[in-house]
């Protein structure tokens, strides 16, 4: 049984982090000057690395060159740390979730009050912090306000509004962001040429748009494709199945007989979409998306490359001479009525009527351009 790429990769230093320099500088800056919180703050979407960097924050503080902003990684308390160790008698992670009242803060408060069995700090994370009770935070408050000098805590939450105000005000706030696709498709080629992985163009850009700028999020769908592969590479059909995007192929069908008034080819598109049960909300989706793309190559034209980082060679120059064909106003009236299609069917209980109806509109707003 092998080990999930999210937690082979798990970053143990803040120089591994991808796509947080807002937090990662300024943390490494006040560790290096020593101006260290008693209390600390991360906020963001899911598995962006609020508790990722919760552990390595406390690997520096603990390491026995420490505090340093690179842990040695060779101390007892790095090793204990690691993402291979089994964690650190003076690193308490709390689920917040599931302790989350005034008598688990009752019980904190106790445990704070005994020095660090081995290591330079007591540290405290508490995961979900947004899950404590206004009067768990309030039991919270005067040991958060004057701490100790051997604790310190590390709150983390996807929601830092439901963190009350006087423990808010009492942290270094740090929020952390989603990675841009960019800096995710990076990361995700190097780790596919370290693990040896050959993965088919235009895979990896379908990953990272699944992952919806979570790097945890995206190596979990990346792992799922390659468990399911075989061991020659990972496919491009697998991958559109298997993550319910639409298939190139159909796109550029669809996207071709706009572009030439063809509607018997337009509607018959819809139909594929019907009969091989995808969701059509989807298609929709990423037909706009197709456009997205065909509306910044006909504004950049060469440049376009710079901006669809991933997209292949062969994808971009077919794309080019649709573009071309469309012609930017065309492509832009067409992006407003898929857009709309798109919000109408929210609650739509005959997809296939929108579909076909959009469909319509398009070709008839194209006919009314010419």
């Amino acid at each position: 049984m092998t080990t999930a790429l999210y937690r082979r990769y798990r970053p143990e230093t803040f120089g591994e982090m991808i796509g947080q320099a807002q937090v990662t500088d300024p943390l490494m800056t006040a560790l290096r000057g020593d101006r260290i919180g008693h209390a600390y703050l991360f906020s963001g979407p899911r598995g962006c690395g609020k508790t990722t960097s919760a552990r390595i924050l406390a690997r520096c503080l603990n390491c026995a060159e420490g505090p340093t902003d690179t842990p040695c990684g060779t101390c007892d308390s790095c090793v204990e740390l690691s993402r291979a160790g089994g964690g650190s008698l003076d690193v308490i992670e709390i689920d917040a979730a599931s302790h989350n009242g005034v008598d688990d803060a009752r019980d904190l408060r106790e445990r704070a009050v005994f020095a660090p069995s081995r290591d330079r700090y007591k540290i405290f994370i508490l995961d979900e912090a947004h899950m404590v009770t206004p009067q768990g935070f309030n039991a919270l408050l005067k040991l958060v306000e004057e701490p100790p000098e051997h604790v310190k805590f590390i709150f983390a939450t996807t929601e830092p509004d439901k963190v009350i105000g006087t423990i808010r005000s009492r942290t270094h706030h740090y929020p952390f962001r989603l990675v841009p696709p960019a800096a995710m498709l990076e990361y995700v080629e190097s780790l596919c040429a370290q693990e040896g992985i050959a993965v088919e163009p235009g895979v990896l850009p379908l990953v990272v748009r699944a992952g919806g700028g979570s790097p945890r999020d995206t190596l979990s769908i990346l792992d799922q494709l390659i468990a399911g592969s075989d061991e020659s590479s990972v496919g491009y059909e697998r991958a559109v199945a298997l993550l319910g995007y639409t298939h190139g192929e159909l796109l550029d069908g669809v996207v071709e007989a706009f572009a030439s008034d063809d509607a018997g080819a337009a509607f018959s598109a819809v139909d594929r979409v019907v009969q091989t049960g995808q969701d059509p909300r989807r298609f929709v989706d990423d037909l706009l998306e197709r456009l997205r793309d065909l509306i910044i190559i006909a504004a950049t034209g060469a440049g376009a490359a710079a901006v669809l980082r991933g997209t292949p060679t062969d994808e971009l120059e077919r794309m080019s001479v649709q573009a071309q064909a469309f012609g930017s106003e065309r492509l832009s009236r067409t992006a407003d009525i898929v857009s709309a299609t798109l919000d109408e069917m929210g609650g739509a209980t005959a997809p296939r009527l929108q579909l076909e109806l959009m469909i319509a509109r398009v070709l008839t707003a194209l006919r009314a351009i010419i």
